[in-house]
């Protein structure tokens, strides 16, 4: 038995070119049929009436071969066309027979692990859905982290994204509803591959707990809360809201602060450092 490496599509377009060819030769053919069938004699003479009709005769043969000849083509097409389908639907059953396979093989294998452990040995996490919006993660060994659903109610946080396991990259989160936070990228492989990226989430509003503290200044009874915040994308530095002189304040080294926007009737002035006794 040969083996034989084909291409059904490029089978299957010679066969459509070579069917346009067929229609342009039979045009041919039929617009020489009254010009080469039905001559009409140069003269009244013997000789002249003689070779007009063998020449006529010449025409019909070679109509009856061109006839002959498109349908050939004709059955040739056909034959090449059926060739290809036939290769075209081999190629699909191996396909599915292989997939078959894989699909056993990788079910044989990954049962044990997931039966203990819930993931798979080898191969992708599963995306989350709306039933269960976090994504799966990917094997033990190898495979990516499934995707986080991406919500469309409004209040609810996206799924977060699978986490691979020793090779593979981590699920992308997805992204939440409106007013929402977006999931988190599930994790990178712990000996290749890169985490995923976190889901797309809308502004919420938040709270932050501030201390009651006395203010060097001794104003009792103020509230001074201390958090980290970055100003337009700057530095990580430390920021004091005090309720008591009604003051935003920062170290004056932080970037980008003159770019802040106040409210109306607000301003933004330099703090001197104090002075030490």
């Amino acid at each position: 038995m040969s083996y034989v490496v084909t291409a059904p599509e490029w089978i299957e377009s010679a066969a459509a070119e070579l069917k346009s060819m067929s229609a342009e030769l039979d045009a041919a053919h039929a617009s020489v049929t009254a010009s080469t069938t039905g001559l009409v004699p140069a003269g009244a003479d013997e000789v002249s009436t003689a070779v007009t009709a063998l020449f006529a005769e010449y025409g019909k043969e070679f109509q009856k071969l061109g006839t002959q000849a498109s349908a050939f083509h004709q059955q040739f097409v056909q034959a090449l066309s059926s060739g290809a389908g036939a290769y075209a639907a081999t190629e699909a059953a191996n396909v599915s027979s292989l997939r078959t396979l894989e699909q056993d093989v990788l079910g044989a294998i990954n049962a044990p692990t997931e039966a203990l452990l819930g993931r798979p040995l080898i191969g992708n996490g599963v995306n989350g859905t709306a039933a269960n919006p976090n994504g799966g993660d990917g094997g033990l060994l190898f495979g990516n982290g499934g995707n986080g659903f991406s919500q469309t109610t409004s209040g609810v946080a996206g799924g977060a994204g699978g986490s691979a396991g020793l090779i593979g990259n981590g699920g992308a989160g997805g992204a939440g509803g409106a007013g929402a936070v977006g999931g988190a990228g599930g994790l990178g492989g712990w000996l290749a591959g890169k985490d995923g990226a976190a889901g797309v989430g809308s502004a919420v509003n938040a709270t932050v707990p501030l201390t009651q503290v006395t203010t060097s200044t001794g104003n009792l009874g103020s509230i001074a809360g201390h958090v980290s915040v970055s100003v337009n994308g700057g530095k990580t530095v430390p920021m004091t809201v005090d309720t008591g002189p009604r003051a935003l304040s920062f170290p004056s080294t932080t970037s980008a602060y003159s770019t802040l926007v106040f409210p109306p009737g607000s301003t933004c002035s330099p703090m001197a450092r104090p002075s030490r006794t």
